[in-house]
């Protein structure tokens, strides 16, 4: 059975780079970050290589170089993560924070409308960026505008920062990886939800500092509405926020009630909605369609083919290509 959905795929941005021209890099830096100033500050190799791959409004790039280098960027306009693998990044620096950062450290590089500068020294890492927008839409409620912003710039625990590199190594191996995946509308939509969770999750930031929900209860009409826009939105990238604004409650609200009357959240709901949608389509499929088990789970938002085994399994008590074979 062939499914109709409103989200338009998103293509893959992908690129790649590898030069020892400074001004090459610079450029290229410039045009793929921000404007910036780099210089070398040791002899020899000036070599520097990148490979970028992002869906939408997240990208994950792998960045190389050979040399120490300074630099100094104008405000990104996103929100910039860097995970260090090898070497170091010294006297990184933004307004009112200063900090050097080595092999393991994860960190905010600086607030979306600020500059930044330092020195990068002999260092392998990645960078994460993500639209700002991305954390209000996880983190706010209907009523609720205002941007939300991270207070600080390095995760809130060690486990928090070793969480949210292991979220970045799912999107950049497993989601980013296989573009006929990524480019699926609830993938790209869940994976970008899922990351702006896990920064939520490790850093502090406004959103925690709003007034909840004060324990106050949905009415059931409300709860009504939730489940309903939850079924008749399951083909489309939806949010919290918008499970929210259609029920015309708070997020907190809506996450207490959930959890109350359903003992499950908003999300997982959801989940278990495609979950049904997807076990439908495997159900009706015709095999001899060339229809796989991945194009399915891809096609409802689930992105980790053996993760979406082992939760058709447990719900189930079966394997999806069993459904989809008719065994």
């Amino acid at each position: 059975m062939e499914t109709s959905f409103r989200g338009k795929r998103a293509p893959m941005d992908t690129l790649t780079f590898d030069s020892d021209d400074l001004e090459v890099t610079e450029d290229f830096l410039s045009r793929a970050y921000a404007r910036m100033r780099i210089a070398s500050g040791t002899p020899g190799s000036t070599r520097a290589r990148i490979r970028r791959a992002g869906i939408g409004s997240v990208s994950v790039d792998e960045i190389a170089l050979d040399f120490d280098m300074a630099y100094s960027v104008t405000p990104l306009g996103r929100v910039c993560l860097c995970v260090v693998h090898e070497g170091t990044v010294r006297d990184h620096g933004f307004q009112g924070v200063e900090d050097s950062f080595g092999p393991g450290d994860v960190v905010l590089f600086a607030p979306p409308d600020l500059p930044y500068a330092g020195r990068i020294c002999g260092a392998r890492y990645n960078i994460t960026m993500l639209d700002p927008a991305l954390l209000a839409q996880v983190a706010s409620g209907p009523d609720e505008s205002r941007p939300v912003r991270l207070t600080g710039h390095r995760p809130r625990s060690a486990a928090a920062a070793r969480q949210l590199s292991r979220t970045i190594v799912h999107l950049r191996d497993t989601v980013l990886a296989d573009p006929e995946t990524a480019e699926q509308p609830l993938v790209a939509a869940t994976a970008a939800q899922h990351l702006a969770a896990s920064v939520l999750a490790a850093f502090p930031n406004t959103a925690e500092d709003e007034p909840g929900a004060d324990g106050n209860d949905m009415r059931p009409t409300a709860l009504r509405r939730a489940l309903a826009y939850i079924d008749d939105h399951a083909d489309q990238p939806v949010t919290v926020a918008d499970i929210a604004g259609a029920a015309h409650v708070t997020v907190r609200a809506l996450q207490y009630t959930f959890r109350r009357h359903l003992d499950t959240t908003p999300l997982a709901q959801l989940r278990r909605v495609r979950l049904a949608h997807a076990h439908h389509d495997l159900s009706t499929a015709d095999p001899g369609d060339g229809i796989t088990v991945t194009d399915v789970a891809a096609r409802w938002g689930f992105h980790h083919p053996g993760r979406f085994a082992s939760l058709y399994r447990d719900t189930y008590r079966r394997a999806p290509h069993e459904t989809l074979s008719g065994d």
